[in-house]
């Protein structure tokens, strides 16, 4: 009997040390707007949207000798109808391991040029919903992926990616570095399948309470031709309020006329808490007479983000 509750005994510590060296967290954000929208002609409507609302899991294990296991699945959703995205973990899904090397990382994950570029200058509302940016050129591959990222190297990270093709669709690759140092923020991407092609470089710096930031890319799509996109954004902070502006042109490709297009957007936030806030913005597409960003638009929006 004694040595059956020993052995028990060293099962329950083996078990809860374990339990200590791993760890997993749900986090998610809802975010949701009511809007009044106007395409192209037709009348303005009321509208009630997601954007991006999702539910995640991510976890990892202290394998030893700094290395880490390490999962992340996410969920997104709509909060205004309750139903689930058509792919159930398709924002993302991966299983990875890190150490000193880096980390490397199997399965469904978003590009990291969109983050070190476009995404890292959309300040008001992170790139989603109505008044996310329309003329930035990406296939924005997620699915089927091997990725690798970088340890911080004096103030850089570097990012790279390969996605299986198939019999119809030919391999992505995308690469992706960014650079920190105090307020100042820099990030390139390069992306490429098959004849498409872009590349894009972002800045962004701060000073107290303003933000300002920009990019550059040029763009080849097959048949299209080649095009240049510019973008700037700047935000005022004051206490729990945040002022956003940003503004963005692109030119024509070379092989279509009349392919440019502007689109620009003015945003006030209220932060309620570090997780919760109130917004509000207009947002408004100028697309050229070839109407290669889905023609005229605009919008006016309230939302209530909350993360958890």
């Amino acid at each position: 009997m004694k040595k059956q509750f020993a052995l028990g005994l060293v099962a329950a510590v083996c078990a809860s040390g374990a339990f200590a060296q791993s760890s997993v967290t749900v986090y998610g954000r809802l975010n949701v707007t009511v809007e009044s929208v106007k395409i192209g002609d037709g009348d303005r409507t009321g509208e009630i949207n997601n954007n991006a609302s999702r539910i995640g899991f991510k976890g990892t294990e202290d394998l030893g000798g700094g290395l880490k296991a390490g999962f992340q699945i996410e969920h997104g959703f709509d909060p205004s109808t309750g139903t689930a995205a058509s792919t159930f973990w398709g924002r993302q899904a991966e299983v990875n391991l890190s150490g000193a090397f880096g980390t490397v990382r199997l399965g469904t994950f978003f590009p990291e040029t969109y983050y070190a570029t476009s995404d890292y200058i959309g300040m008001h509302n992170h790139e989603t919903g109505d008044s996310s940016d329309a003329l930035y050129g990406t296939k924005f591959v997620t699915q089927n992926k091997v990725g690798y990222a970088s340890p911080m190297l004096g103030g850089f990270k570097f990012h790279a990616s390969v996605a299986e093709g198939s019999p119809t669709v030919d391999r992505t690759y995308d690469l992706a570095a960014n650079y920190d140092a105090g307020p100042l923020h820099l990030g390139a991407g390069y992306e490429k399948q098959g004849d498409f092609k872009q590349f894009a470089v972002r800045g962004l710096y701060e000073m107290g309470a303003f933000t300002v930031g920009g990019l550059v890319q040029r763009v080849s799509v097959p048949v299209l031709g080649d095009r240049t996109y510019f973008r700037v954004s700047g935000m005022y902070a004051m206490g729990a309020s945040e002022f956003h502006v940003n503004a963005g042109r692109t030119g024509e490709y070379d092989d279509v006329a009349n392919s440019d297009a502007v689109q620009w957007t003015v945003g006030y936030n209220y932060n309620l808490s570090k997780r919760t806030k109130v917004y509000g913005y207009y947002t408004r597409i100028a697309d050229g007479d070839a109407g290669s960003y889905g023609g005229d638009f605009d919008a006016f929006a309230l939302g209530i983000r909350h993360n958890f």
